[in-house]
Formats: structure tokens, sequence, C-alpha cells
């Protein structure tokens, strides 16, 4: 199944269902998540940070507590889930969003203030990923997440390198689009209400 998407993950979009009536509060954050996973996407398909740096194979990500805590009950007893949560837990799916949200801005934070190959293009280009992240954290965290920069947790001990970082952020980023898709199901699974039912 992993191989699957990773054959087509720049065909896949991942984007959240349309919510019901809610408040603007909850579209603005539906917009963001898609919004994110669409910058996400402009960064890989750069020429500026990511042309023939990686191999299709090499994609770091951050642990799977997010896949494991947004997974719904219906899904997790099926042969194809590797996952042992017997319920569906809204607050630690968003706790968990919010974790690597958290991570990841740390990461691309500290990434912008390494050296840079091409400083003006990279801060451009990861700039908006940055933003949309600060608002989502901002804005859309439903519950208590509290602070979660943790240095030691993300992947920010850049190196002197530009080439070396840039490799690593484009590996990453790769990481971090499959996790965009991955929040993208979870945010339209919370926001169809079916784990209320």
């Amino acid at each position: 199944m992993l191989m699957l998407m990773l054959l087509n993950w720049r065909t896949s979009t991942g984007l959240p269902l349309p919510l019901p009536p809610p408040s603007a509060n909850s579209a603005q954050c539906a917009s963001l998540f898609r919004s994110l996973l669409r910058s996400v996407t402009d960064v890989l398909k750069s020429e500026d940070l990511c042309f023939s740096l990686i191999k299709s194979s090499e994609m770091p990500m951050r642990s799977s507590e997010t896949v494991r805590a947004c997974t719904p009950a219906s899904t997790q007893n099926s042969s194809c889930a590797m996952l042992t949560n017997s319920s569906f837990s809204e607050n630690e799916c968003v706790m968990n969003i919010m974790r690597d949200l958290a991570y990841y801005q740390t990461a691309i934070d500290t990434y912008l203030q390494s050296p840079l190959h091409k400083p003006e293009k990279e801060k451009t280009l990861l700039g908006p990923t940055l933003g949309v992240i600060q608002d989502l954290r901002k804005n859309c965290s439903l519950v208590e997440t509290g602070e979660h920069n943790s240095f030691e947790d993300a992947p920010g001990r850049w190196e002197s390198d530009s080439f070396k970082n840039r490799q690593k952020m484009c590996k990453m980023m790769r990481g971090f689009h499959v996790r965009a898709i991955t929040i993208n199901r979870a945010v339209g699974y919370i926001s169809s209400g079916d784990h209320r039912k």
C-alpha cells in the first residue's frame, strides 16, 4: 500500500470533504489545510530547491503518531491497516496534527536561518508554507496542545554545507507532502462528523 502511495505522490490531493454548515473559523481552517498541501506541492515542483536532488525512495517523515491517532476506527481493524487503536479520538488526532505542524515549522524556520544556496529564492519558496503553518497553529487548534517547538524534536540541525542542507530539506518536504495528504484526509473525516455517529 505504501508503494502505491509513493508511486502516486504527485497526483494525490487528499483534500478534506466539504464541511457541514460550520462556523466561519472551521471553513477558514479547511481552506488553510488545503493551502498547506498546495504550498508543499509547489515547493516540491520548484527547480530552485528540489530539482534533481532526491531519489524516489528517500522520504523521511516524522513519527506515525498522527497516522495512528487520525485513522478512523472502522478501518483500524481491516487487514490493510497496521494500526492498533480501538477508537478514534478527535482531540488526540488534532493534537498530533498540531505537533506535526510545530515540528515542520521549526524545521523550516531553522533551515531558513542556515547557509542557503539561493537565499532569496529559497526564502520566497518556503515562506508561504511557513506562513500557512503559522496561521494553522494560531487559528485552528481545537484543543490545547501546549508548546511543541522542540528544537530537539525537529530535524533542524543543519550543517554549514548548503547542498547537504538542501538535500535534507527536499527529503523532509517529500515526507511532509505525504503527511499533508494524511492531515487533509483526517480534517475531512473530522469535518464529516462520521466519528460521532
